[in-house]
């Protein structure tokens, strides 16, 4: 008689096999994680009692002194004492070149020293540094669901019961017409077995994973599923102008003034000291250069949005835009004439005054980034309205705007009315991402249905943010909405499977083809079907792992860079020189090499073998021996030829 063991034992055996395929699969949802823990050293050299002392890194204090050699990796986040180098952040930030880094300079946990030892104090440690932030985010952001996969898991909440009705519904119905016991018990087991609601509940959260995980991989930290999935309904992304489209480095290009231009630039310097807006800096820096000594200033105010105010030499000076000198009873209309000849520049003109008149003008211009046209463009191909805000006066913005073809611009906001203008455009019915340095534009950050913060990388702003981007380049930002759209059209794909699956699987199990076909399912066969199915769902999640972002495909900025700007006849120039070194011992040591060599200004290529003792570099210029010499023997291995 029919005692079903080979069925139980099958169907045990495949769900077990499923399982394990699933869970294999799901692993690889978790390899940014892994690449991101495995960035930090496992031991560190520290200095104690003037010796060099090898200590796990996890041991690190806050103020301890580490020596970072070539080719190793930096565990802390810290600020460099002495030495100077080129450091390898692309694993953080996704920037392809080195950065160089001397004196002074911070450098983050998790990225590679290239030549040059270093010794570097301990600012952040353990929890604090930037890696261990971003492996935080990318964790609690794989964890996170977002609000599809809730609706997921309302109705696996709902389908269960129903599922487990239809079953009994099946046996019931198939004795009523007159089927044996074990016939109607196997139809009503494989309908229970085929509609097991796994590939439901896996359809969300792997793809989220993955997503994350590949946002990560790229310098695009994402904070939680629920902005991943926010960003891809986005119709208007609004820009902050300073830092965001321009370098944020403004420079001092013009000084108007009717007294010696460096009494006038030591006074203006001396009001503008204390001050932290990037024009402020600008007018110091410009002084320090040109060698001018600073005096002091006292009863020193900044006000926000329009200038500063302090009492220099006995005297109560003014500094800012003419809205500021008009507020204090300073007449500006002789000086505006040629100020607005500036601003049609593009350039920022800020107004010196003593309590009476305009004593003179200092203009200021940041430079647009090269990489802000193409991502601006691209935006707009995908039907994105582009906002342009910025505190600068119509003029400038104006200029700028046109440079960048952004139709829509809003000039002279206050850093307090930015969220204002966030809040108009959502009351218009737009779902709006706003782009920002995440530190002036706390507010704007968070009204907006998505924040995305830019900055460098070392002071991200994870509080206001949504999304933070660690490179200063709003490409990344085009990126992200491209991943936003790529992981939901992904759970979209996987939630039809999974209900497809079901609608036709379930009526098959219940038997609904078996007097007109003859057709029945076998419990042992709807087993099978129920853990591929959740396989296949977690195969296609897994295809996020090879999302690539389109905008590097677009045209060139017109605005260009100096490299763009090189002679076409040189850049098709090839250099190639042939190097025989000692001492490469590993793949490690081969690692060192490309990289050092990678870091050599103009080395187009690098090609490193282990087994010929040699490498084979490229380039676009004429690179002497001794540079290469040097540079090798500084990462510790020996050049014996060079052909």
């Amino acid at each position: 008689m029919d005692i079903y063991f080979e069925s139980s034992g099958t169907i045990l055996t495949l769900i077990t096999l499923g399982k394990y395929l699933e869970t294999k699969s799901k692993s690889k949802t978790g390899d940014a994680i892994s690449k991101l823990i495995n960035l930090a050293p496992k031991t560190s050299t520290v200095i104690r009692n003037n010796e060099e002392v090898s200590i796990p890194s996890a041991e690190i204090a806050v103020g301890d002194v580490l020596v970072i050699k070539p080719g190793e990796s930096i565990p802390i986040d810290g600020m460099i004492l002495e030495g100077a180098t080129s450091i390898d952040e692309s694993s953080i930030t996704g920037e392809s070149m080195p950065i160089s880094k001397c004196q002074g300079d911070m450098v983050i946990s998790g990225t590679v020293n290239l030549n040059g030892a270093i010794k570097v104090e301990a600012k952040k440690v353990g929890e604090d540094t930037t890696l261990s932030q971003i492996i935080k985010l990318v964790e609690e952001a794989g964890n996170s669901k977002a609000p599809i996969s809730k609706l997921a898991d309302k109705v696996s909440g709902v389908f269960v019961p129903i599922v487990i009705g239809i079953s009994v519904i099946t046996f019931i119905t198939w004795i009523f017409l007159g089927a044996e016991i074990n016939f109607a018990l196997s139809l009503a087991v494989a309908v229970l077995v085929i509609s097991c609601p796994c590939a439901l509940g896996l359809a969300t959260p792997v793809a989220i994973m993955v997503g994350t995980g590949k946002g990560a991989e790229n310098g695009i930290l994402i904070k939680s599923a629920e902005s991943l999935e926010a960003l891809h309904s986005v119709n208007t992304v609004v820009l902050d102008k300073t830092g965001t489209i321009t370098e944020g480095k403004p420079e001092v290009t013009d000084i108007m003034s009717a007294d010696d231009v460096n009494t006038f630039l030591k006074l203006a310097a001396t009001l503008e000291k204390n001050s932290e807006h990037p024009l402020a800096k600008a007018i110091v820096k410009r002084a320090k250069e040109d060698k001018v000594e600073l005096g002091d200033v006292i009863s020193f105010e900044a006000v926000s949005g329009r200038g500063v105010k302090g009492i220099v030499d006995g005297v109560l000076y003014y500094a800012g835009n003419a809205s500021f000198m008009v507020e204090n009873g300073i007449d500006v209309s002789k000086a505006m004439i040629e100020a607005n000849g500036l601003a049609e520049e593009g350039k920022t003109v800020l107004y010196f005054s003593n309590n009476q008149e305009i004593i003179g003008m200092i203009a200021i211009s940041d430079v647009i980034k090269s990489t802000s046209y193409e991502a601006i463009k691209e935006l707009q191909k995908k039907r994105l309205q582009v906002v342009m805000l910025t505190g600068d006066n119509q003029t400038v913005a104006s200029h700028i705007g046109k440079q960048l073809e952004i139709e829509k611009i809003v000039a002279e906001v206050m850093p307090a009315d930015k969220e204002k203008e966030v809040a108009r455009l959502q009351e218009e019915g737009r779902k709006v991402a706003f782009i920002g340095d995440g530190i002036n534009d706390s507010p704007a950050l968070t009204k907006a249905d998505v924040g995305i913060a830019i900055g460098s990388g070392t002071d991200i702003a994870i509080e206001s943010a949504d999304i933070v981007l660690m490179k200063n380049n709003i490409q990344d930002a085009v990126s992200a909405i491209e991943l936003s759209k790529a992981t939901m059209n992904n759970i979209k794909m996987n939630l039809f499977w999974a209900f497809f699956y079901n609608i036709i699987g379930i009526p098959l199990a219940a038997g609904v083809l078996y007097h007109s076909l003859g057709l029945k399912l076998n419990p042992m066969i709807g087993a099978l079907a129920m853990s591929f199915s959740s396989v296949c769902v977690v195969t296609n999640a897994l295809r996020l792992r090879f999302f690539k972002s389109s905008f590097a495909q677009n045209a060139p900025s017109p605005l260009g860079t100096e490299k763009e700007k090189i002679n076409e006849e040189e850049e098709k120039m090839v250099f190639e020189k042939k190097i025989m070194i000692e001492g490469m011992q590993c793949n490690h040591c081969k690692m060192t090499v490309e990289k050092t060599l990678s870091a050599i200004e103009g080395v187009t290529s690098v090609e490193v073998s282990l087994e010929k003792k040699n490498a084979v570099i490229k380039s676009n210029v004429e690179i002497d021996d001794d540079t290469i010499t040097k540079t090798i023997e500084e990462a510790g291995f020996t050049v014996k030829e060079i052909m």
